[in-house]
């Protein structure tokens, strides 16, 4: 069975403050395919079972050419083939892009391959643009997803545990690979089933993930300055459950760290920051090298954009990544850090990884 979060927060995890993870956007830097941005997330998925990272999670994006995980299920398949004892997760699929029986099916069949270590993460977001989300959900009514998302979210929760009461629509579908099976002739029960995550960027998951005594993950690394209020309401909202005693949050962080004196984490840091001003204004693109950043010509607003935004990502010396995740957990109180390292390069991104292992004295095995 999945460890508890005491066995979490007892884990031996070096002198890290806290368990440490890490979210995969699979970026793709200009003059990189898709494919080599995916071996990148194999190589780092393997690092961080090898470094004592407690899970690895994958987030649902559509319609950005510099992220490549629009299909999270099938990203973890095969980093299930390709690790052995890491969590791996979504961090997260936006539910309300999905029937919720295909993602009980999708999330069932990965349990089946990788038992006892796959987490569902689920958000209410998106995850793109209204035109974009609007072809996925074939409607216009994009409001209805995120204002029906605690209907849905138990809807899935019924079919991951196939405990439609009797009378409903549903009482007779099952999510296969599921409990069904267990019921069958000849059927032995399967013991695990992927722990529910709420994730958010604003108070609602955190209070309905409260409310229900699920553990809750916060968007620290786009949504800072509401990272503290949220914690807040969750852990004021929060009721004990079959799934938690106690409440149990995650925020995800941007953090860089290089071998040199910083330089090249800044560097990486200000490209990634012209990714996202392009973003931002609705011209999303592969994320362009250090060298078309430091040529790129800035206008005031964008200035101030990435001031804002590089004040939230931890970058530079090793030693001063460590100090800014310190910090953070300090002032959070975060149950665990998940570290997110955004760059043009996958060889700084792994680097980086290993730095922060190796600066927390995570074990080398």
């Amino acid at each position: 069975m999945p460890a508890t979060p005491d066995e979490i927060r007892g884990a031996i995890h070096g002198t890290a403050p806290t368990p440490l993870s890490v979210l995969d956007l699979v970026t793709v830097g200009a003059g990189r395919t898709a494919t080599q941005a995916l071996r990148t997330s194999v190589d780092i998925a393997r690092l961080a079972e090898r470094r004592g990272f407690h899970r690895y999670w994958v987030a649902e994006h559509h319609s950005m050419p510099g992220v490549a995980s629009s299909s999270p299920a099938v990203i973890l398949a095969h980093l299930a083939a390709h690790t052995d004892r890491i969590r791996l997760g979504s961090g997260g699929v936006m539910l309300p892009n999905h029937a919720p029986l295909v993602i009980a099916e999708q999330f069932g069949t990965l349990e089946a391959l990788a038992p006892g270590r796959v987490d569902l993460g689920l958000g209410r977001a998106p995850g793109t643009d209204g035109a974009t989300a609007a072809a996925l959900r074939r409607s216009d009514r994009l409001n209805e997803g995120a204002d029906d998302f605690p209907q849905q979210l138990a809807e899935l929760t019924r079919f991951l545990d196939d405990d439609f009461p009797d009378g409903h629509p549903y009482a007779r579908i099952h999510a296969v690979p599921g409990p069904v099976q267990a019921t069958s002739p000849g059927g032995v029960q399967d013991p695990h089933r992927p722990p529910l995550w709420l994730l958010g960027s604003s108070g609602f998951s955190a209070r309905l993930a409260g409310v229900l005594g699920l553990p809750f993950a916060f968007a620290h690394h786009f949504s800072a300055q509401n990272t503290v209020p949220a914690l807040d309401l969750y852990r004021e909202s929060f009721q004990p459950s079959e799934v938690l005693d106690k409440p149990y949050a995650l925020i995800g962080v941007s953090a860089l760290a290089t071998d040199d004196d910083g330089t090249e984490a800044r560097r990486q840091v200000m490209a990634a920051a012209l990714n996202m001003v392009r973003l931002r204004t609705g011209r999303p693109g592969l994320v362009p090298t250090p060298e078309e950043a430091e040529a790129h010509q800035f206008n005031e607003m964008e200035r101030d954009f990435i001031r804002s935004w590089n004040s939230n990502v931890i970058h530079g010396t090793v030693d001063e990544v460590r100090s800014g995740l310190d910090d953070l957990h300090k002032r959070t109180g975060a149950d665990e850090l998940m570290l997110t390292a955004n760059a043009h390069s996958g060889d700084v991104r792994l680097r980086s990884y290993e730095l922060i292992a190796d600066a927390y004295g995570l074990p080398t095995a």
